[in-house]
């Protein structure tokens, strides 16, 4: 305990800590230690958000992708999941629907879904107009996750509204990477991500666990977030998929996802980094508040015929991913929504454009 509180004090001071000491974090298991541990992320979230939390509503647009990751329900391959694609009027609307629930970020994302991606350059038109459709429609930042795309289209995603560019390696292995992305480069999904700040964006990586990956792996991903200046950083247990190669292999229980969460708070106290509803539903969303996270990601409206990503269908006809659904833990938690204005007021102070330092903190 005097090693872990030490650890612990160095972050509340902003003193860096070694690679060992991010790995005795992240293997953490005694309960009392743990529990340290959240405490602390708690602690620099309010210091830097007040205890102030942003909420997301995902718009899974398009279930088809040209892709085979091993990992993904959604996988080209997959002939066991339903597949649909939203008009455009039809995602206008959900998006919409979600902005007067009180959502705070539009999140627009889709497989690598060639309909829209295509080479006579239609597709990609078209994913413009729904971007900028919506922006007009709901007048709220957007997030866009449509895979990897040209340069020249991500800077009109960009112009037509898209504040947020959402590409996930899932790991830094390279080797694991291969396993799991198949036949897609790593150089390449990495570039697009370095290429969409320099235009302005904010970006969002993510990192997947306990899909053969290593204590080691995970320290090394967080050092590659830092380089990569992500403002937006999560993570997420594997769920395996019907259909997939990687269907029936073994599984983790979220203890080390949450760890992980509480490991990102102390290291990036000044980032976002979301809870997800797509692994555990709004039964995994105390603890994963209560290890740091101040964004809550996946709310998806009922009746809407959308799908999550890993969990495709958990707690939405039932209305718990919605801003309704979630307050009641919120406030067993003793934290509050944002207000949209203190959301942008922070994407302008990210992006250089004369936010306030510090609006939500104390």
């Amino acid at each position: 305990m005097k090693n872990l509180d030490k650890i612990l004090e160095k972050l509340l001071h902003n003193v860096p800590v070694t690679s060992q000491d991010i790995s005795y974090l992240l293997q953490l298991t005694h309960p009392e230690a743990r529990e340290r541990l959240f405490r602390a992320a708690r602690l620099l979230r309010k210091r830097y958000f007040n205890d102030k939390i942003f909420l997301y509503g995902f718009v899974y647009f398009s279930t088809y992708c040209r892709n085979n990751c091993t990992f993904c329900y959604y996988r080209t391959s997959n002939s066991a999941c339903i597949r649909y694609r939203k008009t455009t009027q039809e995602i206008v609307d959900i998006a919409s629907a979600l902005a007067e629930s009180g959502v705070h970020l539009i999140d627009l994302t889709m497989g690598e879904d060639p309909q829209y991606l295509s080479n006579d350059n239609e597709g990609y038109q078209k994913l413009i107009e729904v971007v900028k459709l919506v922006k007009q429609q709901t007048n709220l930042p957007i997030m866009i996750s449509p895979g990897v795309v040209p340069k020249e289209i991500l800077q009109e995603l960009k112009r037509a509204g898209a504040g947020w560019y959402a590409c996930y390696q899932e790991t830094h292995n390279r080797r694991l990477y291969d396993t799991l992305r198949l036949n897609q480069s790593y150089d390449e999904r990495w570039s697009i991500k370095v290429f969409a700040k320099t235009t302005g964006m904010l970006v969002e990586e993510g990192l997947l666990v306990g899909i053969g990956d290593s204590v080691k792996d995970a320290v090394h991903s967080l050092q590659e977030m830092k380089k990569l200046g992500a403002e937006q950083i999560r993570t997420m247990s594997f769920v395996p998929q019907k259909g997939t190669p990687l269907y029936n292999a073994a599984t983790i229980n979220n203890r080390y996802e949450l760890n992980v969460i509480a490991v990102m708070r102390l290291l990036f106290p000044d980032k976002l980094i979301p809870a997800s509803l797509d692994v555990e539903g709004i039964e995994g969303l105390k603890e994963r508040l209560d290890a740091g996270a101040n964004v809550v990601t996946s709310i998806i409206p009922p009746e809407a015929g959308l799908a999550g990503v890993s969990q495709s269908t958990l707690d939405i006809s039932e209305g718990y991913r919605t801003v309704k659904g979630i307050t009641p833990i919120l406030e067993a938690c003793g934290l509050t929504p944002a207000t949209l204005e203190e959301y942008v007021s922070w994407m302008d102070n990210r992006l250089g454009y004369g936010g306030k330092e510090g609006v939500l903190c104390e």
